[in-house]
């Protein structure tokens, strides 16, 4: 089935049959999976601007993953507007091996295996291990149409310019290669070989592990 098959049913749901729930803007959490111009949307971050003039409205801004073309989308609400949220099941996983035109995970409830285009995840693996846990599979119609990662995950440095002594307090940085072939901006200080946190959803160093 293809996004597009998969993105016709979560419009036409109503008339199929299937649960569609309505979220105000203030109940909608990173993670939720969200109908926006007819397209679901995983929400990844939200900021809420609270407004200085006196009767004017709460605004809610989302920044979240449209899952047909795996953009990126920023949707804002005000905190009486509301979304529809898709029609989605997640299931734990954890990654089994990648066979170079999809990803294969097995479900850590039922041990059925779950495969997606790996073109479809490719920049969520750059993220993911063997041994990484909390992934999420969004099964939609019994179909894997996306992943959802754990917001921090621990990688080990492969490649980088040696460690610079003495510099743990210095907000220089360095390009470092990790082992899933990511590439973060690191502090001077770190070496080839130690653990570190990521964050997942911007890519960012977070600290040794």
């Amino acid at each position: 089935m293809g996004l597009s098959s998969i993105l016709s049913q979560v419009v036409s749901s109503k008339q199929r049959g299937f649960k569609v729930v309505s979220m105000q803007a203030k109940e909608i959490k990173p993670g939720a999976v969200v109908v926006s111009q007819e397209i679901p949307v995983l929400i990844e971050t939200v900021q809420v601007q609270t407004p200085s003039a006196r009767g004017a409205a709460t605004l809610y801004k989302f920044r979240g993953r449209n899952l047909v073309t795996r953009q990126k989308i920023d949707i804002t609400l005000k905190g009486s507007e509301s979304l529809a949220a898709a029609d989605f099941e997640r299931r734990p996983v954890k990654l089994m091996y990648s066979d170079g035109q999809q990803v294969h995970f097995l479900d850590q409830n039922d041990f059925n295996q779950h495969a997606i285009d790996r073109e479809l995840v490719a920049n969520e693996m750059l993220y993911v291990t063997e041994e990484l846990e909390g992934i999420l599979a969004l099964i939609y119609n019994d179909e894997c149409v996306g992943i959802q990662l754990p917001s921090a995950v621990e990688l080990d440095v492969t490649e980088c310019d040696p460690g610079v002594k003495g510099n743990s307090a210095t907000h220089r940085t360095k390009p470092a290669t990790l082992e899933t072939g990511l590439i973060v901006q690191v502090p001077e200080y770190l070496s080839m070989g130690q653990r570190i946190k990521v964050d997942t959803r911007t890519g960012e160093f977070l600290s040794r592990a």
